[in-house]
């Protein structure tokens, strides 16, 4: 099937149905989590090396999708980065990097869809590996009903470092879909559900009306084996072919690294000055 072919638009109808959409690459262009890392950095959270360790899992995001392994190293490296911090500074980051990153990489289509299934009188979710307090505040700003995502363990007002639940991922997902269906009465046959990788699959796999949404290359060929509907937004210029996922994929490693030469430098000059022993 082409990237042309689509899903009609949702028409209106008196059935309970939710349109569940995963959020990087599929709202948002590339990895939220790498705009969060990098605001994080700026306001001294970590060093160098951490922010040069998510330009490559972002560079590897963008080139291959997603992977298990880098989840998890994102996981646990977030988990460690946030604890001992406070649930409002957290989401204060969120906000700033909605306003400064993420509102900027929104894919119009993905917009419009979302629209067209709330002009439908669908619900409508975010279901996402991202912190869920980042995830609803984007949900806020999208104007969709609500944010399932991933939650951190917090205890008077502060992150503990552990997980409170599992990681939203994979079957999580449908876990999670599933449960919402019930608790709010949805028709998971008449209901959509939107992702970019396979990871999305057990999602997607849990409505009647799936839909890959800019999909890496292995869920556009199972996709198009089993004649699924393909929705592409990323526009000619920035789909996948083998010469603009090079360029595209290592420019945030490269921008890192030349962060890490760049503080470097100021430590040599530093020690430069310094008066001998």
């Amino acid at each position: 099937m082409s990237d042309a072919a689509a899903t009609a638009a949702p028409e209106p109808s008196h059935r309970k149905a939710a349109a569940f959409f995963d959020v990087d690459n599929t709202v948002i262009r590339g990895a939220s989590a790498y705009h969060l890392a990098r605001e994080l950095y700026r306001r001294k959270f970590f060093g160098t090396l951490d922010l040069i360790r998510f330009a490559f899992i972002q560079a590897r995001y963008l080139a291959f999708g997603e992977s298990k392994d880098q989840i998890d190293t994102v996981r646990e490296r977030a988990l460690d980065l946030i604890a001992g911090r406070t649930v409002a500074e957290i989401a204060a980051v969120g906000e700033e990097v909605y306003d400064t990153a993420l509102s900027l990489r929104i894919f119009p289509g993905t917009k419009r869809l979302i629209d067209e299934h709330l002009a439908a009188g669908d619900q409508v979710w975010l279901v996402t590996a991202t912190p869920v307090e980042i995830g609803r505040f984007i949900a806020h700003r999208l104007g969709v009903t609500g944010c399932i995502g991933t939650q951190a363990e917090h205890k008077d007002g502060f992150y503990t470092g552990r997980m409170a639940g599992a990681f939203m991922h994979g079957t999580t997902k449908a876990e999670a879909i599933r449960e919402l269906a019930e608790r709010e009465g949805l028709d998971l046959e008449a209901s959509y559900a939107y992702g970019d990788s396979l990871n999305d699959l057990p999602m997607m796999n849990s409505v009647g009306h799936p839909c890959p949404i800019n999909p890496d290359v292995r869920l556009r060929r199972y996709a198009s084996d089993i004649g699924w509907p393909i929705r592409e937004f990323r526009g000619r210029r920035h789909r996948v072919t083998n010469r603009s996922v090079r360029t595209a994929s290592w420019a945030g490693a490269a921008w890192a690294t030349g962060v890490v030469v760049r503080a470097i430098r100021r430590q040599i000059r530093k020690r430069l000055e310094l008066p001998g022993d």
